[in-house]
């Protein structure tokens, strides 16, 4: 969830660049209670998006689970046969758009990984003008992601994916090129 709370953009620095001095609450009404809706409704919307962006990298990692299975499935299905009647430049040729496209997967989820992050800190801050801190108290409750007994960050789970599709690429390269 929300990141460690050190470093170059810690709370402090990103309320800094998050919130517009001037306007306040003075400038929606004397009780404040528009600032406040303004304030919960600009939170609901961005916790939404953090949403919207898990799902879209849940479907990026069903894409690319469905695309090495239906290539794993494919190789096994035509065997060592076909395999040894390829010329070796198709099989290398087929082996790097596998190890490519296991790459540019990687490369997604690290950088979802960076997006979440960076959604996750401004949700803390916009929390920091609204009554409780729900993100906050989760990720400390969590130790912050720095111990797998208590939470396991998906994301380290999501980048071993590719690098066991890589090794299996490399594996069954090795076989191929040596039957060829």
């Amino acid at each position: 969830m929300i990141p460690t709370q050190h470093g170059p953009h810690a709370p402090a620095d990103l309320a800094t660049r998050l919130w517009n001095e001037q306007v306040g609450a003075r400038e929606y009404d004397k009780e404040g209670e528009k600032y406040q809706a303004a304030v919960l409704e600009q939170y609901k919307i961005y916790v939404e998006m953090a949403d919207r962006i898990s799902a879209r990298r849940s479907l990026t990692n069903t894409f690319f689970l469905t695309v090495n299975a239906a290539l794993l499935t494919t190789a096994g299905t035509v065997g060592p046969g076909v395999v040894s009647e390829l010329p070796v430049w198709g099989l290398v040729t087929m082996g790097l758009v596998a190890l490519g496209q296991c790459g540019a997967w990687f490369l997604l989820i690290a950088s979802y990984r960076q997006l979440n992050r960076a959604k996750y800190k401004v949700i803390g801050a916009l929390e920091r003008r609204l009554p409780a801190l729900v993100y906050d108290a989760e990720w400390a409750e969590l130790g912050e992601g720095r111990t797998a007994g208590r939470y396991l960050p998906l994301t380290l789970v999501e980048l071993w994916m590719p690098v066991l599709f890589m090794v299996l690429y490399v594996a069954a390269g090795a076989v191929a090129l040596g039957m060829a």
